[in-house]
C-alpha cells in the first residue's frame, strides 16, 4: 500500500505596503517555515524588479526558497494570467506532493492585489488557500500623515480606476473620504479634481514604506505637479 502523503495547504501570505516592520509576525513565521515561496516580479529596461523580494530580504528569507515570477505589465491582462495559472499549477504540484509552499503580495492580498488570480487556479483545483492578511497602502499613508481616514460615522469610497472628477466631488461633497489608486492611470482625472474641488483636503503618497523614496503631501500646487509613479496613491477629506 503507497505511502500517504502529508499534505500542507498552500498560504498566500501578505507583506504590507514596503516597510519590512510592518510585515506581521504571523506572515514572518510563516515564510520562515515553509520550503518554497513564489514571489512576483516585473522587468523595466532589463532589469527585474520586486518590491515584494526587496521585503523577503529585508527580514532575512532565505533566498534559496524564493521563486521569483515575472509578470507582464499590461493592460491586456491575458498574458499575466498565463503566468499566474502556471504558477498555480506549480503550486498545486507542490501541495500534492507535500511539500509546504507560500506565494507573497505587497499589501494585503485580499484589496486588489493580483495574486487573486492565483488563488481562483487553486480554488478551481478543490486546493483550499489560507491567507494571512497585511496592511493596506492606504492605511500605511494615512499614519504617514497623521490623519484618520475615516472616524466615528464617516463612510469610505475606494477608486482603483476609471472615476472621473465629478464622481469624486460627490462622494467628497456626500461627506465620504476617497482613496484613488492607480494614479498614474487617471493622472488628468487627479488633476481635474483638485483643481475644481475647493473644499477638500487632498494628501498625496507615493511609494510608502520605501525608504529614501516616500513621498507625502497636502499641498495642491505641488501635487499637480507630480508625475504619479506606479506606487502613489491619493486620499480626499472634506475639509
Amino acid at each position: 500500500m503507497p505511502e500517504k502523503v502529508e499534505k500542507y495547504l498552500p498560504v498566500c501570505v501578505s507583506l504590507g505596503p514596503g516597510d519590512p516592520e510592518l510585515v506581521t509576525l504571523k506572515a514572518l513565521r510563516t515564510l520562515q517555515k515553509v520550503e518554497i515561496i513564489y514571489c512576483p516580479a516585473t522587468q523595466s529596461d532589463g532589469k527585474t524588479l520586486s518590491r515584494a523580494k526587496d521585503i523577503l530580504d529585508e527580514i532575512g528569507i532565505d533566498t534559496q526558497k524564493i521563486r521569483i515570477f515575472l509578470v507582464p505589465m499590461s493592460k491586456d491582462r491575458t498574458l499575466a494570467e498565463k503566468v499566474y495559472s502556471d504558477i498555480a499549477s506549480e503550486i498545486a504540484e507542490c501541495y500534492q506532493t507535500g511539500r509546504s509552499v507560500a506565494f507573497v503580495a505587497e499589501g494585503d492580498s485580499g484589496f486588489y492585489s493580483s495574486v487573486h488570480y492565483i488563488s481562483d487556479k487553486l480554488e478551481e483545483m478543490d486546493i483550499a488557500v489560507q491567507h494571512i492578511a497585511g496592511v493596506p497602502a492606504f492605511i500605511a499613508c494615512g499614519a504617514l500623515a497623521g490623519i484618520h481616514v475615516v472616524k466615528q460615522d464617516e463612510r469610505l469610497s475606494v477608486f482603483p480606476s476609471g472615476t472621473s472628477a465629478e464622481e469624486i466631488m460627490m462622494e467628497v461633497e456626500a461627506g465620504k473620504s476617497v482613496v484613488l489608486m492607480k494614479l498614474s492611470q487617471q493622472k488628468d482625472t487627479i488633476k481635474k479634481a483638485v483643481e475644481i474641488l475647493s473644499e477638500a483636503q487632498f494628501h498625496y503618497f507615493e511609494n510608502v514604506g520605501i525608504a529614501q523614496k516616500e513621498f507625502y503631501t497636502n499641498n495642491r500646487n505641488e501635487i499637480i505637479q507630480r508625475l504619479f509613479p506606479y506606487f502613489s496613491l491619493l486620499i480626499v477629506k472634506k475639509d
